[in-house]
């Protein structure tokens, strides 16, 4: 968003940490994929677990776009006051994508919607419940 590190060249930022978000990401993966093996079917029925993965497939999208796209041009922009346009968009939706995707992953421990309880018509379709028979 260029709010911090703007003496820092950006080649040399994305340069520093690349490594660890790839790494970060790696371990993050693997803990989640544990964590839904644990108790998969109650996961998947969960409508905040849904809403994660909408918002995970969101903020890879997001990381595509930036790569492929804005950081074309990074060296033009290192001594920039600020990033372009397109580059702080990318990182206000990242912000808002991982942020979301934390907080959707804490509220899969409660079970606010779970299909054994009366809820409206929408919630269980979002949340995958079959209730009752033909």
């Amino acid at each position: 968003l260029g709010w911090v590190f703007r003496e820092v060249p950006v080649s040399e930022v994305t340069a520093r940490l690349i490594p660890w978000t790839i790494g970060g990401f790696v371990i993050v993966a693997t803990t989640g994929a544990l964590l839904f093996y644990a108790i998969p079917v109650r996961t998947y029925l969960s409508i905040f677990f849904r809403i994660k993965l909408i918002v995970l497939v969101i903020a890879g999208a997001n990381t595509m776009i930036f790569h492929r796209h804005t950081t074309r041009d990074t060296v033009a922009w290192d001594h920039d006051p600020r990033p372009p346009f397109r580059a702080r968009i990318s990182g206000a939706v990242s912000l808002l994508s991982w942020a979301t995707i934390i907080v959707m992953g804490r509220m899969i421990a409660y079970n606010w919607f779970d299909c054994d309880k009366p809820q409206s018509d929408f919630v269980n379709w979002a949340a995958g419940c079959v209730l009752g028979g033909p």
